[in-house]
């Protein structure tokens, strides 16, 4: 049984290792295999079909970022200040892993109806690290309470809604960045843009980029000072 879970484990490491250099298209059945070193047909044993194999490399991705979320969320008190470090983080992974971003935003590999696994599903991990936005935006807005001039309020939607805004917004900020898009229209194109994958940002488009972020969460949540 330790060597099945070993021969599992190293598919998915192929597989891993595979997306982030080549991207979602170097992730057939048959060139996991041969770079894993075992027949076409072994995948088929732990991953009855593509897609499951697909969904098990896409949980490593998900694990991955949520590790990056806890560490950089560590040790800053406001909720305000964890939100705007997880979008900064958000975009990072995006650059930088621009393969397994791509897989871990699959509709298919999501829908928890598609195929079975005896691992969560994914949607059932994402949802959670959405609630931790959530959950963040609420505290935000009851720390902010005690900032705000006594007898102002601010008109919000709903905490659920306000952070799947700045969820889409900060994806949009991602996307738009590695495609170049954004960088072409803002002026900076370069280093952060589609000449050079988006695997890096140098110190001017970094600057810019914690700027979008900043704005975001301004539009957001609200500004520092109203």
């Amino acid at each position: 049984m330790e060597r099945e879970n070993s021969l599992r484990d190293r598919l998915i490491d192929v597989g891993v290792d595979l997306v982030m250099t080549e991207g979602t298209s170097s992730l057939g059945l048959r060139e996991i295999a041969r770079r894993a070193g075992v027949s076409h047909g072994a995948p088929r044993r732990y991953f009855p079909t593509h897609h499951a194999l697909l969904s098990a490399i896409a949980h490593r991705g998900l694990a991955d970022l949520k590790d990056r979320f806890t560490a950089v969320t560590r040790g800053i008190p406001s909720a305000r200040g964890q939100l705007e470090t997880l979008g900064k983080t958000y975009i990072g992974y995006a650059l930088e892993c621009r393969g397994m971003f791509e897989l871990l935003l699959r509709h298919d590999l999501l829908d928890s109806q598609r195929h079975t696994s005896d691992e969560p599903r994914l949607r059932e991990l994402t949802l959670p690290l959405f609630g931790i936005i959530v959950e963040l935006v609420s505290r935000h807005r009851e720390e902010e309470k005690g900032t705000l001039p006594l007898g102002t309020t601010r008109d919000m939607p709903p905490p659920a809604v306000s952070a799947g805004l700045l969820w889409a917004n900060l994806h949009g900020i991602a996307q738009l960045w590695a495609w170049g898009s954004l960088p072409l229209a803002l002026g900076t194109a370069g280093t952060g843009g589609a000449e050079s994958g988006g695997a890096e940002t140098g110190g001017a488009e970094s600057g810019v980029l914690d700027t979008l972020v900043s704005v975001a969460m301004d539009t957001h949540l609200g500004p520092v000072n109203p």
